[in-house]
C-alpha cells in the first residue's frame, strides 16, 4: 500500500475551507474538496484519518481522497479546493481578421447563389487570405458571436 500524504491544515487554511462551506454559494467539487480537506486534516490532538475513513465521512471514494491530499502536498491549499486554472486557447482569427470575415458574410452572395453559406464563407476566406485558412466551424462560431440574422447583417 501507497504512503499517504499527511494534511496539516494552518489555522487560516482551516477556517478559509470551514468558510467554503458555510457560505454554500461555492461549486460543488469546491465543497467537497474543501470538506475532504477538513476531515483529513491531522489536527495536534486529532489523530488523521486514513483515505477509507475520510471517503465514508464525505460521501465519496477513497481514490479521491487520495487526489485531494496530493494535491494538497504538491500544489498547495489553493488549488487543492478550487482546482487548477484552465485557460482557454489563443483565438485562430485577430479581431481585424473576424470584422473582415463578419463584412465578407455580410456582402451580397456570388453569383449563382441566395445566400452565403459557411462552406462558401470559409472558401472566400482562404481566396481573400483574410487570415489563416478557415474551416466552415470556425465561420459558424465567428458568425454566433455577431448579432445578425439569416435574411441580413447587422443588429437583427
Amino acid at each position: 500500500m501507497r504512503k499517504q500524504h499527511l494534511i496539516h491544515l494552518t489555522p487560516e487554511q482551516r477556517v478559509e475551507a470551514q468558510a467554503v462551506l458555510d457560505r454554500g454559494t461555492a461549486k460543488a467539487l469546491t465543497a467537497r474538496h474543501a470538506r475532504i480537506l477538513l476531515e483529513a486534516d491531522g489536527a495536534p490532538r486529532r489523530p488523521a484519518r486514513t483515505d477509507a475513513q475520510v471517503a465514508e465521512r464525505c460521501a465519496v471514494s477513497a481514490r479521491t481522497v487520495a487526489r485531494v491530499r496530493e494535491r494538497f502536498a504538491t500544489d498547495g491549499f489553493a488549488v487543492a479546493v478550487q482546482g487548477r486554472a484552465h485557460p482557454g486557447g489563443t483565438p485562430k482569427l485577430a479581431f481585424a481578421e473576424e470584422a473582415r470575415l463578419i463584412a465578407l458574410a455580410c456582402s451580397p452572395a456570388p453569383d449563382g447563389h441566395a445566400r452565403w453559406s459557411l462552406r462558401l464563407l470559409a472558401a472566400r476566406a482562404v481566396e481573400l487570405e483574410i487570415g489563416p485558412p478557415v474551416s466552415r466551424e470556425l465561420v459558424r462560431r465567428t458568425l454566433k458571436k455577431t448579432p445578425s440574422s439569416p435574411g441580413g447583417c447587422g443588429g437583427g
